[in-house]
């Protein structure tokens, strides 16, 4: 029997669950293909038709911030929605007459618009905190009635009041800032954004993989797996929504991540099985040779994703188990499809899928080694010492500025300000100091009306503006049921900054403790932008441990159990969190410390978003792992195979560098689309997540992965003698060289194959 021929053999009789997997559907092709398109139009349609379910008031908040707002949509059900028309001099002179007509007209078409309820008009009164200290502004408020989660479908008529309004005072500058008119505003430029993201991540990826491959085919099925999974994961989300509740960016993170991972394990899967079959094997040998391969490896670091996944779980906020739903589900999905219907289609395609090749592209050795990486590794593998330190030293210099990490609730700062309703938020900032954002304080009691609680509503009033670190106007309203009061108080600075938090804190720890406080029945808690900031930040931070060392510590005893190893979990571990550091500080530099901002087009908030960093750091362990299993379970088949440690690291290395660059430019290049947006959170997300898989695939994977491997020679493979009773788990089929003269009798269409022998 020939060589190949012995491989193959071995091959037999250790196959494995993706091998097994792969036979099937390689064997049953219509049932395979048909079943998953079967899942994914149902999963899809009644998805849709049941459809999704975004969180509630409250539910997407921490501490004391969660109870206030729950409270407060208990207690004001159908005026939650707060909005205000801002009136100003043009000329920076005081208000005269035409301000009193333009108030006078406000009211009146306001009282006819629908929806619109409890209008207070500054010339009343009871309402003088409404007219700025200069005289120069003033602000009329309403609210809208009804859920205030929708309140941007309904305040269309009250913009068109305010509109019409000031067309009728041309010398006034009247505009109007709200809930349902900031929602409304900036739900279209998100869609607008989105519907850019998703018109130009399709053809990106697919130039990328038609270079990757050189073939229209083989870069239209990595494509197409990620498109039907995310299809059918956003499908499943909407069910799971009516269970619970998730956030309305849901869609967008299962898009990044479906489309990454979806590309990722078919690249895997494709790459080797081409690989194979250029070696001399028949398309189902070759098949069945990258099923028990790759298909292996596809199936480990899945799993290793979706692990990372699950600690959104452990964060301690709704939004982020959301998250978690979402991508849990897309992963898994992704995770079937490369097991099975992937392999259905490479087996009826066979030789077909280099159709439409491209020329000059595609060409590589036949054992798949890049040779730009090639000579890239060996050049490392010369020099490991002064090769692994350089990259480690810039990793930890990039890592630095992390150590200053500030997270902050972007709130309205982090809103493109082109829009209209934050050109009418910057003035009313500017004329009355926090009144666009004021801290919340829900009162809740058997009876607040009672002339004790109202004494202690007016001692809070007044002890807040002796603070001078609070400001008018500040408004009071009172519950139907006279269970709950709503007194919201404008705080100094621009509402998520260090000078709003001391204000709040002063709020909370001082303030309240000494007027409202103190009467006995009642009940205080405090919400806002900046409650809302502080008290996520505050559970992030509680939270961030449990997530570290369930993720870490899952992760490590799986690479241990697959690679049986103890160092080369700690060492992936490690490369790992020198590769978030680095995006955290990158972060840094770029948003909180404010650089490249006319480049990129935002304005610093002073701080990264507060749900980014826990967020950055599961999705980047899970999808780093993705790169890390593949080429260390190449590394791992060669060394089982007899290689040398030093040779199995290069050959590994090599083989995969190519396919870890491709899936790794795909991933780059859409999350630097998102990166291109409007909202400075999906900014921070598609740069934090683009720079990071960069300098992962590059000088992590490419560098200083083979450097620390060949340094550590055989310690690599170190496992205590306490635990070798761990199972024999091999990833990767023992290696088989294949008749050396195989290549050349099989036929493949319009290529030339060259085999390295």
């Amino acid at each position: 029997m020939p060589p190949w021929g012995r491989g193959l053999s071995v091959l037999r009789v250790r196959e494995n669950f993706t091998a097994r997997a792969a036979r099937w559907s390689a064997t049953h092709r219509k049932v395979a293909v048909l079943g998953w398109l079967a899942f994914v139009v149902v999963a899809f349609m009644i998805g849709s038709a049941a459809g999704m379910v975004s969180l509630k008031a409250g539910e997407g908040e921490n501490g004391q911030s969660r109870l206030a707002d729950q409270t407060m949509a208990k207690q004001f059900p159908r005026e939650r929605a707060g909005e205000e028309v801002l009136i100003e001099d043009r000329a920076g002179g005081r208000l005269g007459s035409d301000y009193r007509a333009a108030v006078a007209d406000l009211v009146a078409g306001l009282a006819r618009a629908p929806s619109v309820t409890v209008i207070k008009s500054p010339l009343a009164p009871d309402n003088a905190g409404q007219v700025s200290a200069n005289g120069r502004a003033a602000l009329l408020t309403f609210q809208l009635a009804g859920d205030p989660t929708t309140a941007a479908d309904r305040v269309a008529p009250a913009l068109a009041v305010t509109a019409a309004v000031q067309r009728s005072h041309p010398g006034l500058f009247i505009g109007e800032f709200g809930d349902g008119s900031v929602n409304k505003a900036v739900n279209a430029r998100i869609n607008q954004d989105f519907r850019k993201a998703e018109m130009t991540s399709v053809p990106v990826t697919l130039v990328i993989l038609v270079l990757a491959f050189g073939a229209l085919v083989a870069a239209g099925v990595p494509l197409l797996l990620g498109l039907t999974s995310v299809a059918a994961a956003l499908g499943l989300t909407s069910l799971f929504s009516h269970l619970l509740h998730v956030d309305q960016s849901i869609s967008s993170v299962i898009l990044l991540i479906g489309l990454a991972v979806g590309v990722d394990y078919s690249l895997f899967y494709l790459r080797r099985e081409r690989e194979e079959r250029a070696r001399g094997y028949s398309p189902a040998e070759a098949l069945q040779r990258a099923a028990a391969t790759s298909g292996r490896a596809i199936l480990i670091s899945g799993f290793i994703v979706m692990i990372a996944m699950t600690g959104m779980f452990l964060m301690g906020s709704q939004v982020f188990s959301s998250f978690g739903v979402g991508t849990v589900l897309v992963v898994a999905i992704a995770l079937l499809g490369s097991l099975t219907v992937l392999p259905a289609v490479l087996s009826k395609l066979g030789d077909g899928v280099d159709r439409g090749r491209v020329p000059f592209l595609g060409r590589r050795t036949a054992d798949g080694q890049s040779r730009f990486w090639g000579r890239i590794v060996t050049t490392v593998l010369r020099r490991p010492l002064l090769w692994g330190a350089g990259s480690a030293a810039l990793l930890v210099a990039l890592a630095i500025p992390a150590f200053s990490l500030h997270t902050v609730n972007s709130g309205a700062q982090g809103l493109p300000h082109d829009l209209t309703v934050m050109q009418v938020y910057d003035r009313i900032q500017k004329a009355f100091p926090g009144g666009a954002g004021p801290a919340v304080v829900m009162i809740s009691g058997r009876d607040v009306t009672t002339p004790t609680v109202a004494a202690g509503i007016a001692e809070l009033k007044r002890a807040a503006l002796a603070t001078g670190e609070m400001h008018q106007p500040i408004t009071a309203d009172i519950s139907a049921s006279h269970q709950a009061a709503r007194v919201e108080i404008p705080l100094a600075g621009k509402g998520t900054d260090a000078v709003s938090n001391r204000a709040l804190e002063r709020l909370r720890s001082a303030v309240i403790p000494a007027t409202i406080g103190k009467v006995p029945g009642v009940t205080v808690r405090t919400t806002g932008w900046t409650a809302q900031s502080m008290d996520f930040n505050n559970s992030m931070k509680s939270h961030a441990p449990l997530v570290f060392a369930w993720v870490l510590g899952l992760a490590f005893l799986l690479l241990l159990v697959t690679f049986r190893s103890i160092v080369i979990p700690l060492k992936a571990i490690v490369l790992n969190l020198l590769s978030v550091g680095a995006a955290y500080g990158i972060l840094v530099l770029i948003f909180q410390q404010g650089h490249l901002q006319s480049l990129l087009g935002f304005s610093s908030i002073g701080g990264v978003t507060d749900w980014l960093p826990l967020f950055l750091f599961v999705i980047l362990f899970g999808l780093s792992m993705d790169y890390h299993v593949l080429i260390l379970s190449r590394v791992k088949e060669a060394h089982d195979g007899g290689m040398p440690t030093e040779d199995a690291v290069a050959h590994g290395i090599k083989a995969t560098a190519s396919v870890v660059t491709s899936a790794a430019i795909v991933m780059v290049a859409v999350f630097a689309i998102f990166a291109t947006l409007a909202m400075i959170d999906f900014k921070m997300m598609g740069i934090g997540l683009a720079v990071a898989v960069l300098l992962d695939a590059s000088i992590v994977r490419a560098i200083l992965l083979p450097s620390v491997m060949k340094l550590l020679g055989d310690w690599n493979w170190y496992l205590p003698r306490w635990l070798q009773w761990l199972p024999e788990f091999r990833i990767e089929a023992p290696a088989a060289r294949p008749d050396p003269h195989a290549a050349a009798r099989v036929r493949r269409p319009r290529r030339r194959v060259h085999v390295h022998r």
